[in-house]
């Protein structure tokens, strides 16, 4: 394995890296996220032309750049470092690999090539506060419950009485850029207790019944939508006789929350490694007792412990883009060391730090989001401990685990007693 990156993904940096540093400074980012959309539409474009950015992992028959995850990552680096608002997360890493997997060759043919040139963005829409178990980042669900499983509060889907199309009812209350995207891809339960299965569903912003409405919330750079289904008509992703089982769509969503674990932590990483340089600045600048802050033995450790922290999670968020299977462990380090350098970004600036409206709060924002949303930290662990066979045998490749534990499990005796207790008093 030769761990360079190439001279074609140094120049994918280096122009993204211009191309921010001159149009998504904090100021801009603080204007972007107060529009309409939640993002700079023009700085979309130059991006989508120039770069290719949101067809970086798309195929080149469909229109994308033809590159792999790690290409993603690399990009995302530097939209984490700047802390980019855009609909790249939901478009590119989350709705377009679904579509490539799942989707029939004339939705692939209508779908990915717009995608891919940025003129449509898309968001997946998933019941509840699902997200993190829909992309199988901190729990496997067999029986896909996250969907609604028939119960209230999911997304419910039902054939036409013609045959010819769907209907789904319900609603879903955190839909990243779910307020300004054309194409949502929405997760719905069908099939009653019977024959219950989860499947995913395209739906059209002009669609009757679909009313959408952007929330308030932590990290305004990651803007989200409350998403109400009311009767609403819907078309099928994928051909319907292919879709009889569910296990298609499950090990779908797996496969895209692998992928996007990787980059969200090449993302979080970009965000850290630029939290912490803003830092670093700070206590070179800012003087207290005559000399710079920054001189300060106590600073010193403090900044060289957030620096190892840092590259190590650096050091993960690559090797998942090159392995994604590794993705969970890497996005809960790089979440972590991106909680951690973002609070002592504001600890390190001194009382100007503490005030709402400093930038280092951009950062802290972003980590305290990401981890509502992606994690939390313990539970990517835990997830990536379980597949790994740590509390027991590891599951079978191609087998749909039971979930994560959600705590340390007993020891497991020899002859089947749950504990060594149980053991003696049997």
């Amino acid at each position: 394995m030769d761990a360079a990156f190439t001279a074609e993904q140094d120049e994918i940096r280096r122009t993204l890296r211009e191309i921010l540093g001159k149009r998504c400074g904090p100021d801009e980012v603080k204007a972007a996220v107060r529009t309409a959309d939640g993002y700079d539409r023009e700085l979309w474009q130059q991006l989508s032309r120039q770069l290719g950015l949101p067809g970086i992992a798309v195929a080149e028959e469909y229109g994308g750049v033809g590159c792999g995850p790690a290409d993603l990552a690399l990009a995302c680096e530097e939209t984490g470092r700047a802390l980019l608002p855009s609909p790249l997360l939901a478009t590119a890493v989350l709705c377009a690999p679904l579509i490539a997997a799942l989707g029939t060759d004339a939705q692939r043919s209508a779908l990915l090539t717009p995608l891919a040139s940025g003129g449509l963005t898309a968001a997946l829409a998933v019941p509840g506060a699902a997200l993190a178990t829909a992309l199988a980042l901190t729990g496997e669900d067999a029986a896909g419950q996250w969907s609604g499983g028939g119960r209230a509060g999911g997304v419910q889907a039902r054939a036409d009485a013609a045959g010819d199309g769907w209907r789904l009812y319900g609603e879903a209350a955190q839909v990243l850029d779910g307020h300004s995207a054309p194409l949502l891809l929405v997760a719905a339960h069908t099939g009653g207790f019977a024959r219950s299965r989860t499947l995913l569903f395209l739906v059209r912003e002009d669609a009757p019944g679909l009313v959408r409405s952007r929330q308030a919330v932590l990290d305004e750079t990651r803007p989200q939508a409350r998403i109400q289904l009311r009767d609403v008509p819907a078309e099928l992703l994928g051909n319907p006789a292919a879709q009889a089982q569910e296990a298609d769509v499950l090990g779908a969503l797996a496969a895209t929350g692998r992928t996007a674990a990787a980059v969200l932590a090449a993302e979080a990483v970009g965000a850290a490694g630029q939290a912490l340089a803003r830092t670093v600045e700070y206590v070179r600048q800012r003087e207290q007792f005559g000399r710079a802050i920054g001189s300060f033995q106590a600073v010193k450790h403090r900044l060289a412990d957030l620096y190892v922290q840092v590259q190590a999670a650096r050091s993960a968020a690559y090797y998942a883009a090159w392995d994604p299977d590794q993705g969970g462990l890497a996005l809960a380090q790089a979440l972590e060391a991106l909680r951690m350098t973002a609070g002592e970004a504001i600890q390190l600036h001194g009382g100007i730090g503490f005030t709402w409206e400093h930038d280092a709060h951009l950062y802290f924002k972003r980590a305290a989001s990401d981890e509502l949303l992606f994690g939390p930290v313990h539970r990517l662990r835990a997830h990536a401990a379980y597949r790994a066979g740590l509390f027991g045998p590891a599951p079978a490749p191609g087998s749909a685990p039971a979930p994560a534990p959600t705590s340390t499990p007993a020891p497991i005796a020899a002859d089947g007693a749950s504990s060594v207790q149980e053991k003696v008093t049997v």
